[in-house]
């Protein structure tokens, strides 16, 4: 049974599989709490949140010194804003002696969300003098500089967490925040930059899923069709298609993501939208924990689907979109999505016709990037775009 929820969780993707597996273990061998910790992982992965805190619960009860369900725990709390209760899991895990990098990540995700930049910079330090780590905290302290628009620092820092994780034999990890730096280029509206970021990503560790999810979006956002970041995102998509043809994440989050920013780069809306479908299931995976992210999830479905709006010129349900992710900052915490939303919501709400509400969330994304570097392509039309809103 165990082989089996491995097989369906790590191989194919199945989520639900892996979770019927795991609830067959349960029933065989109802006191192995590190079951109940896989169970919630599942949980987790699909944004059943209040279900991934009751099976981290079991499994502290049944196995107390498993400190990965503590920091599991720790993260589904703060998934659903109860940073309070996150912190006290945390506390508890520490006052038995059980330490681990995913507590200190918590413990930063915590931080970043309350503002408290010295509780930050003490995580980062914890990290920074772990060799294992160190590319976690740097990596960290990258997207905080990146959520403010301080995108030069932002770059010397994922700089040294890719030299970090390489150093220590960690290419995947170097290569997964080379990827999220193509991102969050690509959104910015730096097209070489975000290019070479993913052509680095890949060359590191060609073979990885998360690697390829990312340097896949970026080309897509890209968007490019004279320099063939739209062919090579097709290409890599179609790829990523082949190898996961079961994956939960990958069929309904992360290929829907992909191609509607495909059909937005052939200037179809319409065809966007309908990729990105919201019934039940689907708004729940898209909240679901991302693996191979340090945070929870950067909600990239939703921002697609709010962008795929605003090209459709329906501002309302764009606005709908990019308030979803300001309301999910324990999923989202440091993410560039979660900065650009505001402006996305400004964007939605000018097209809409609400003047005023507009002006008010562009001010809160200027005041958000008040120290960015000045030269960012999204910032140049958000201090154009509200100007001539006035």
């Amino acid at each position: 049974m165990a082989i089996a929820a491995s097989y369906y969780r790590t191989v194919t993707g199945e989520l639900d599989k892996a979770a019927q597996m795991y609830q067959q273990n349960i029933e065989s061998y109802p006191r192995d709490g590190n079951v109940y910790n896989d169970l919630g992982g599942i949980y987790g992965q699909e944004g059943e949140y209040e279900k991934a805190i009751d099976a981290e619960l079991e499994s502290i009860r049944l196995a107390p010194a498993n400190v990965a369900a503590y920091a599991n725990l720790s993260s589904w709390q703060i998934a659903l804003q109860r940073y309070p209760e996150a912190r006290q899991t945390i506390e508890s895990a520490l006052a038995r002696k059980l330490d681990s990098d995913a507590l200190h990540l918590s413990l930063y995700g915590i931080a970043f969300i309350g503002g408290d930049t010295q509780a930050m910079g003490e995580q980062a330090i914890w990290l920074e003098g772990k060799s294992d780590f160190e590319n976690e905290g740097l990596g960290l302290e990258s997207d905080t500089e990146a959520y403010s628009g301080r995108l030069f620092k932002a770059r010397e820092l994922t700089k040294r967490a890719v030299d970090s994780a390489v150093h220590s034999d960690n290419k995947e990890g170097g290569a997964l925040w080379e990827g999220s730096a193509a991102l969050r280029e690509a959104a910015f509206g730096n097209a070489s930059e975000a290019r070479q970021d993913a052509s680095d990503a890949m060359k590191l560790a060609p073979t990885s899923r998360g690697v390829q999810i990312e340097a896949t979006l970026a080309l897509a956002i890209i968007g490019d069709v004279m320099q063939g970041d739209v062919a090579r995102a097709e290409t890599l998509a179609q790829d990523l298609a082949k190898r996961f043809p079961l994956d939960t994440q990958m069929q309904s989050l992360w290929l829907p993501a992909i191609r509607a920013q495909l059909a937005l780069d052939r200037r179809n809306p319409a065809a966007a939208v309908a990729l990105l479908p919201l019934g039940t299931r689907a708004a729940r995976i898209e909240l679901g924990a991302i693996p191979f992210l340090s945070n929870v999830s950067c909600l990239q479905s939703p921002y697609m689907r709010g962008q795929a709006y605003l090209a459709a010129g329906q501002g309302n349900s764009a606005a709908i979109e990019f308030q979803k992710i300001l309301d999910h900052k324990g999923i989202v915490w440091n993410c560039t999505t979660g900065a650009l939303a505001h402006l996305g919501l400004a964007r939605a709400l000018t097209l809409a016709g609400d003047k005023e509400r507009a002006l008010a969330a562009y001010r809160r994304f200027l005041a958000l990037w008040k120290d960015a570097d000045s030269d960012i392509p999204i910032l140049k039309e958000a201090k154009t775009e509200y100007a001539k809103l006035q």
